[in-house]
């Protein structure tokens, strides 16, 4: 098991906790990254580039001159791709770069991407990250006693409705959530969301983690998540 200290708002130790070593303790291995950022990358494209081809071009119905007997070289279209204004040859056209990694695989790169940011020292733990009322300024001045104001930081928080098909959802939790993301979504690198929602991109495109004691207990208890 691997020891973790938990903090509060003011960046004083309240506790420690346990994490596992099948997620947090893994070694770190490039391809395994690699791969889910190119998933990840390829997957967010829409693929909607296209190019007129010959045939789409306007115009170009009638022969610019008689086949012979002319002196110039022989075409049948004002719209060939040897022209001006005509169609472009082997042009990009509307495709999807989408493909699929196993569940497996996407959540052993999870985890060994959380696995470099503990390594790291660039995952931390807060025992909670209450907010009264939506302000900018309180998120900033939690960051900066955390001493990562000027850094890209993940907030990760946990859900308003915990998994289980029985489960409601919490309203406080919602809410407290919701004044989360009104307050960071104007901080420069700052980016706020649930930890069902967490993926290897958004951990590695962040210099840091900022997890809450109830969104790593979640995460943890479902052995790494499926993301």
């Amino acid at each position: 098991m691997i020891e973790a200290e938990i903090r509060d708002v003011d960046n004083n130790i309240v506790d420690r906790v346990q994490l596992p070593q099948e997620i947090f303790g893994l070694e770190v291995r490039q391809d395994i990254l690699q791969s889910a950022v190119v998933n990840y990358l390829a997957n967010q494209r829409q693929g909607t580039h296209a190019t007129k081809t010959r045939g789409l071009v306007r115009g170009g119905g009638r022969k610019p001159w008689k086949q012979k007997h002319t002196g110039r070289a022989r075409h049948g279209s004002n719209r060939s791709p040897l022209w001006k204004g005509g169609g472009t040859i082997f042009g990009p056209q509307p495709r999807d770069y989408s493909f699929k990694l196993n569940k497996q695989f996407k959540r052993l790169a999870l985890n060994t991407a959380l696995s470099a940011k503990l390594s790291e020292g660039k995952l931390l733990v807060i025992n909670a990250l209450q907010v009264e009322k939506v302000s900018t300024k309180g998120i900033v001045g939690i960051l900066g006693k955390l001493g990562i104001e000027q850094q890209r930081v993940l907030i990760v928080l946990p859900p308003a409705r915990q998994p289980g098909a029985d489960a409601t959802v919490d309203g406080s939790v919602l809410d407290n959530n919701r004044r989360v993301v009104l307050s960071a979504r104007n901080i420069y690198g700052v980016r706020v969301i649930n930890v069902t929602d967490i993926n290897t991109y958004g951990i590695l495109a962040h210099d840091y983690v900022l997890m809450t004691k109830d969104s790593l207990s979640l995460f943890s208890a479902t052995k790494g998540g499926t993301n």
